[in-house]
């Protein structure tokens, strides 16, 4: 017979397997993901990987013919968000897509900002995230307004050059949050 704990660390572990997405309220608060700076270079693969050192997502460099594309997927492959590189785009604007179809996010750079970089992040259904802090440095965090902190990024989290971290609040899709840090890393690149 199963005990409560045991239960959770299941359903947790189930969880995770299934993509990591959403409800680590549970496991005890946020979620720290390792990433590379200048995420991927088109056409190449990467794994993005947890605080234990676990594959959690993939990235998959696409060079297709009329468009550069990301897409994350889970570590099953199932493709969970695409960020494309649009040709009649301005360069200060991408757009998120759900690998099922549909915008998950739109990504805007503001247009003067004294000091420090702010970005906003339009979620369709759920209101806008602000961006804010040094982007170039990998020293940022996101912010739902009164809602309050959706992520923080940082390289003082991890002692390898060339990788930053991502740290997830609970009740937030870690996928699309690192969709996000991806494509503002692709912008500004």
């Amino acid at each position: 017979m199963i005990g409560n704990g045991s239960q959770r660390v299941i359903s947790m572990m189930r969880r995770r397997a299934e993509g990591g997405l959403r409800g680590r309220e549970e496991a005890g608060g946020a979620h720290r993901y390792k990433m590379k700076e200048r995420l991927i270079d088109i056409g190449d693969d990467y794994w993005i990987e947890d605080s234990a050192g676990e594959r959690a997502f993939k990235v998959d460099g696409k060079a297709l013919r009329v468009r550069n594309t990301l897409v994350i997927q889970s570590r099953e492959g199932q493709d969970l968000y695409r960020i494309q590189e649009r040709m009649l785009r301005v360069r200060d604007t991408m757009e998120i897509e759900r690998g099922d179809g549909g915008t998950a996010a739109t990504i805007k750079k503001a247009l003067v900002t004294p000091m420090r970089d702010r970005w906003t992040v339009s979620i369709p259904g759920e209101g806008d995230w602000e961006v804010q802090g040094n982007i170039l440095d990998h020293e940022y965090h996101i912010d739902a307004g009164r809602r309050g902190r959706v992520a923080g990024v940082s390289k003082k989290w991890f002692r390898v050059r060339d990788t930053y971290g991502v740290e997830v609040e609970p009740g937030h899709d870690d996928a699309l949050i690192l969709a996000v840090t991806a494509a503002i890393d692709q912008m500004t690149r």
